[in-house]
């Protein structure tokens, strides 16, 4: 544990890019383990809150990479950035998407409406075998009372959090000369 943390001071630009990397690709991990491997399709709000990990992770790597080679400052802090908003965002997307699973307000009629577009009755039952609507107002999972995207909000905001850090640092650079 003492090497990690002296990896970490020395290199907190690497370090916060690093971690953002890791916990992103474990959350992407698990998010495709839970669909794949234990078949809990994903809702559409659950689709739209994987798209700040499909660019806040590359673009970590990519801060990592140049932090490992000497980026400017000023590139580091603003992909730092990015990933904090990304961040930030998906939390509140998350925090929206968790609340409408305990029915403290609506969700979005796509996921969470009532199913009025059935047609006539000749075709319902073709279409009701075929048909597979994942609601966003019901959580298919939950652990000491958090949903996934419960958990979506905490991992995110840690994320948030690291990448403000490292923005921070990566401000706190020296500029090259």
């Amino acid at each position: 544990m003492n090497d990690l943390m002296v990896l970490a001071r020395k290199d907190p630009v690497v370090s916060a890019a690093a971690v953002i990397v890791v916990v992103g690709l474990a959350t992407m991990g698990g998010f495709f383990f839970f669909e794949h491997v234990l078949g809990y399709p994903p809702c559409p709000l659950c689709l739209d809150q994987r798209l700040a990990f499909y660019v806040s992770v590359p673009l970590a790597a990519l801060l990592w990479l140049g932090a490992s080679f000497g980026a400017a400052r000023k590139v580091l802090l603003l992909g730092f950035l990015v990933i904090a908003g990304l961040m930030i965002w998906n939390t509140g997307l998350s925090a929206y998407h968790a609340g409408v699973e305990w029915k403290f307000w609506p969700g979005p009629a796509d996921c969470s409406g009532p199913l009025n577009s059935l047609g006539s009755a000749g075709g319902l039952m073709a279409k009701l075998q075929n048909i597979r609507i994942v609601r966003c107002d019901e959580a298919a999972w939950r652990l000491f009372g958090l949903s996934l995207a419960g958990y979506d909000v905490l991992v995110s905001l840690f994320l948030a959090a690291v990448a403000a850090l490292g923005a921070k640092t990566a401000w706190d650079r020296p500029a090259e000369e």
